[in-house]
């Protein structure tokens, strides 16, 4: 075969193999919601980081978000998030809110990865604006359409964690939206360790879909269907636990949650033994901090100060998080990633 055969069949595989590729990763780009725009800060204090947004988008299908991810702190020393606004399908404005810290997943938006959103023009809106259906009662019944159905509601930890279907029904009947905790729901299933809020609900194609917010983010009820009437949550809509779904489940706070499966088809149980970030010759206990992140099994983030607590042990000096863990009760392991990298256990 002469080269110029042998070139010509290496660029038709390639192109092959390119459109294999981009079919592929669009059936995995389509999700509700049109991104317009997105805002990072505080109702005070806040910047547009649309622009920034697409570009971790384009690397990343799910990310932890903060100060490093968009390089700007614009409310220093206070808790910001992110706000993502969005149209649905319907023409609908919708506001995705994420609590600094909290993971991201574009599988929720159209286009995440292709970066065909959030155009010049595509919304004028400012923080506190939801579009032309408000969050207040007088819009309740305009906005008690959303397009998934909850199912149940778990309150908690990985290993402790309690049904708050009930008490969450009374909270939406109240609120379009509210700020999420342990006063909302007059329990702590975990004392001293950071909880979640996971709404199981199924979508329009009968998809189970997990959404999850951390301790301290804002729920909006209207994403829901019959938020505020309460006809959701039936007995026997959900028979699954903390991390158990159907085969189609989709996790907002995680999706490689079906990766981490062992050989009896159980999620498996990762145990974080203990976490140590800084220097040889000094060096801190960040123990409790690398355990909030721990999902499903899994654990995925970037190794910076703010993820592990805020604290810089030795300021000026790349440092190293040490990770003892073991899966399943096994053996302990010892991981280290330097400061910026991303830890992902397990391995």
């Amino acid at each position: 075969m002469t080269f110029q055969k042998m070139y010509i069949k290496s660029l038709i595989m390639f192109a092959l193999l390119c459109g294999v590729m981009s079919s592929a990763f669009a059936h995995r780009d389509d999700g509700e919601f049109q991104i317009l725009q997105a805002r990072y800060g505080t109702a005070e204090r806040n910047v547009d980081v649309t622009q920034t947004l697409k570009e971790l988008a384009s690397r990343d299908r799910t990310f932890r978000m903060g100060n490093e991810s968009f390089g700007i702190d614009p409310h220093p020393n206070r808790i910001k998030t992110l706000r993502i606004y969005a149209r649905s399908d319907r023409g609908e404005i919708r506001t995705f809110e994420y609590r600094e810290g909290s993971l991201i997943d574009g599988s929720l938006f159209k286009g995440w990865g292709g970066g065909n959103w959030g155009r010049s023009g595509d919304y004028h809106g400012a923080w506190e604006d939801r579009g032309s259906k408000g969050s207040n009662a007088a819009n309740r019944d305009n906005r008690d359409d959303g397009e998934y159905l909850i199912l149940s509601a778990r309150y908690g930890t990985e290993e402790r964690n309690v049904d708050v279907t009930d008490r969450l029904k009374e909270l939406a009947r109240s609120d379009n939206n509210f700020r999420m905790g342990n006063r909302s729901f007059g329990i702590d299933p975990h004392p001293n360790r950071v909880k979640t809020l996971r709404i199981y609900a199924r979508g329009n194609r009968g998809d189970v879909r997990t959404f999850e917010y951390i301790e301290g983010s804002v729920i909006d009820g209207a994403l829901f269907k019959s938020w505020g009437r309460g006809n959701w949550g039936n007995r026997g809509d959900y028979k699954g636990g903390w991390g158990n779904g159907n085969g189609n489940e989709r996790s907002q706070g995680n999706r490689r949650g079906d990766d981490a499966l062992n050989e009896s088809g159980q999620n498996a149980q990762l145990t974080i033994v203990s976490a140590y970030y800084g220097t040889e010759s000094r060096k801190i206990d960040v123990s409790r901090a690398v355990r909030a992140y721990a999902r499903d099994g899994r654990l995925e983030l970037k190794v910076e100060n703010d993820s592990l607590g805020g604290g810089d042990p030795v300021p000026g000096v790349v440092k190293t998080l040490w990770v003892t863990y073991s899966v399943n009760g096994g053996r302990t392991q010892t991981v280290r990633v330097e400061e910026r990298g991303w830890l992902s256990l397990p391995r």
